[in-house]
């Protein structure tokens, strides 16, 4: 009997289990729903243990209260061992393997005592009523089990078959007909509950791996949205979002923490010259080494390109500054990368709260402000943030806004300074010199607006009006002094310097021989070309070309051997100590005898004494430039003097020598 048993409960699983071959979030949750309703396993406890005590009682025979007593007790373990499980699920999520294991063995010891008992009340009674009773609790407690016990097939399965085969076995024994069509029902109810149940386990597998797909999915998308792709480490928007809540759950307003902004240095030029591929490559390292050298202190997140921020809560100024000094270690080594020994360095800004900022937006910007100082201090370098980096910011931003209006509010002046010419001491051409006076700051240097101008784009707009103050000034002077304009480098990079001058030169009638454009060196840092195109198309036309500041920067005799410049100033710092630097004397005597086989012009910058013009006329310039001659004066002023004709450079010397007798 055992063996047929078993025989047919083998074929049922083989013939309805489905395919468990799915996630172990899937089968976890098959698990749970074993245990999800407590209530429904005391009542069928109850249930099935009351009526089993009222067969007992009216059967009196000790072996069916034997059994009786049993189904009371398993299924009173059942419902406790349910409350502790949903104890522990309440503490951890994961569901351990033997709960399942315990499940199964109280679900099949209560389905063999439930069929134990119809067997034993069949065989052992002759009772009629308590023959219904305990076949009808076998067959509501096999119609329970097909919905109740879906989650694991093998469970219903097994005790259906341990429930109705002894039943259908009794049935067979006690014979009779109507007993033999109650026995071939109840087995055939058996294929039937194994089928319902096994739909219902599909219908549910399905349900739980769509939600399971779904979790996943949003998982993804959240990892997607709070890390980033390339490095694995946080994202822009993770990092501000984490910051934040720092900056909120902090205890007290004066708890420390700082941020570190950390920008490779000339990350570009790796993607230019070796490729974007080998750049991500390196940017995977540095965020390993970034990760490696926080070491727990902080966390590290990719704000975008090359840069990275790094959070470290409970860090004041020192121990910002030594996990700083951490990072900067990690580039002292070379980075392998795709076959290529990198040396890359890096600059690091630092900002740290209370001290450097309230609120996360503000102790970002502060980091920032702190890293653009690294950067201007010479790169591969830690800068902390002061005070003093926020007013400058404050006065570059006011400037940039001012000068956006500049023009259209006539803040905008040119003044000029006379260059003269060192044989008749006349005035031989002027440098037009641009002046700004902000109506709230004030004068503005050039040395401080003109880089502004540079980075914001203007300065093609303002050199165009230059230009035209510049030329119209000029048709009002002699037809031999000329008028000399400083053109930015960054305006060689645009498309608009040809048509400006173009239109100066039409709208005013000037002719292009008395336009001077003053272009320095650095103009040739970065020339892919264009350069020479832009001041080939310039001399065309006519127009002068002049190599300010020669000998400074970047000096090199390859550009006058290149571009044919119409005139060589000399910059002012060779002339300063001319009368006691031999050295300087012979640059500056090297560079007039130069410029004279060149037939190029010569001006000596930052004439301020009578020695200084002594030892320029002696060396052999042509002209003279200097605040002892004439300051940079507005135009009006300078007709008064163009005027009188003199020869000024003699009038400056008799001038400086009754000084000195005054004094």
């Amino acid at each position: 009997m055992a063996g047929l048993l078993t025989n047919w409960i083998a074929l049922l699983r083989e013939r309805f289990a489905p395919d468990d071959q799915f996630s172990a979030d899937v089968q976890d949750s098959l698990v749970k729903s074993l245990y999800a309703s407590p209530a429904s396993l005391m009542i069928g406890a109850i249930a099935g243990g009351a009526l089993g005590m009222v067969v007992a009682v009216h059967a009196n025979r000790p072996a069916i209260t034997t059994i009786a007593v049993l189904i009371f007790l398993v299924g009173a373990l059942r419902s406790i061992s349910a409350v502790y499980f949903q104890r522990e699920l309440a503490q951890q999520a994961t569901v351990k393997r033997i709960w399942g294991a315990a499940y199964e063995l109280g679900a099949w010891s209560y389905a063999a005592l439930l069929g134990l008992l119809a067997f034993a009340t069949l065989v052992l009674t002759q009772q009629a009523s308590l023959h219904i009773l305990s076949v009808c609790l076998v067959a509501a407690y096999a119609g329970g089990i097909a919905g109740r016990n879906a989650g694991r097939v093998k469970i219903a399965i097994g005790q259906t078959c341990l429930a109705l085969l002894p039943t259908c076995a009794g049935l067979t024994i006690a014979g009779g007909l109507g007993y033999w069509v109650l026995a071939l029902m109840l087995f055939l109810m058996i294929f039937a509950m194994a089928e319902i149940t096994t739909t219902t386990h599909r219908i549910v597998l399905q349900a739980l791996q769509g939600r399971f797909e779904k979790t996943q999915l949003a998982a993804k998308f959240e990892r997607l949205a709070r890390f980033d792709s390339l490095t694995g480490v946080e994202n822009r928007m993770a990092m501000q979002m984490r910051l934040r809540e720092l900056f909120d759950r902090r205890e007290r307003a004066d708890t420390a923490m700082a941020v570190l902004w950390m920008d490779m240095d000339r990350f570009k030029e790796i993607n230019d010259t070796l490729g974007h591929i080998v750049g991500d490559q390196l940017l995977c390292q540095v965020a390993e080494r970034l990760t490696q050298a926080v070491d727990g202190r902080g966390h590290v997140a990719r704000f975008g390109g090359d840069e990275f921020i790094l959070i470290c809560p409970g860090a004041d100024r020192e121990a910002a500054r030594l996990i700083g000094e951490d990072v900067m270690a990690e580039f002292a080594y070379d980075f392998m990368v795709g076959g290529y020994h990198l040396a890359v360095t890096a600059s690091t800004g630092i900002s740290v709260a209370p001290d450097d900022g309230n609120d996360a937006d503000e102790l970002l910007q502060h980091a920032d402000m702190a890293l653009y100082q690294a950067k201007h201090q010479g790169r591969n370098r830690i800068a902390s943030f002061d005070w003093a980096m926020k007013e400058k910011h404050n006065r570059i931003y006011e400037l940039e806004r001012g000068l956006r209006s500049a023009i259209a509010n006539d803040e905008l002046a040119v003044h000029y300074q006379p260059i003269f010419d060192i044989a008749t001491g006349q005035i031989s051409m002027c440098e037009a010199l641009l002046r700004w006076t902000h109506p709230v700051m004030g004068p503005i240097s050039p040395g401080e607006f003109i880089p502004i101008a540079e980075s914001t784009s203007q300065i093609e707009a303002i050199t165009a009006w230059v230009l035209d103050q510049a030329c119209h000034t000029a048709m009002q002077w002699e037809d031999h002094v000329r008028v000399a304009v400083n053109i930015s480098p960054a305006l060689i990079k645009t498309e608009g310097l040809s048509g400006a001058v173009l239109t100066a030169l039409v709208r005013s009638g000037l002719a292009a021989r008395r336009l001077e454009l003053e272009v320095t060196e650095s103009i040739f840092l970065e020339d892919s070309g264009r350069t020479s195109l832009v001041l080939a198309e310039l001399q065309r036309i006519g127009l002068r070309l002049a190599l300010d500041d020669f000998g400074t920067g970047y000096s090199s005799l390859g550009y006058l051997r290149d571009y044919a410049f119409d005139t060589i100033k000399v910059d002012q710092s060779f002339m300063r100590d001319i009368g006691k630097n031999p050295r300087d004397q012979a640059i500056a005597r090297s560079v007039a005898d130069l410029a004279r086989a060149l037939h190029c012009e010569t001006v000596a910058e930052g004439i301020e004494n009578e020695e200084q013009l002594r030892y320029a006329r002696e060396a052999g310039f042509t002209n003279v430039q200097g605040y002892m001659l004439c300051r940079p004066i507005p135009a009006n002023q300078l007709l008064d003097i163009m005027g009188r004709k003199e020869d000024i450079l003699a009038r400056a010397v008799i001038s400086i020598r009754e000084a000195r007798k005054r004094a």
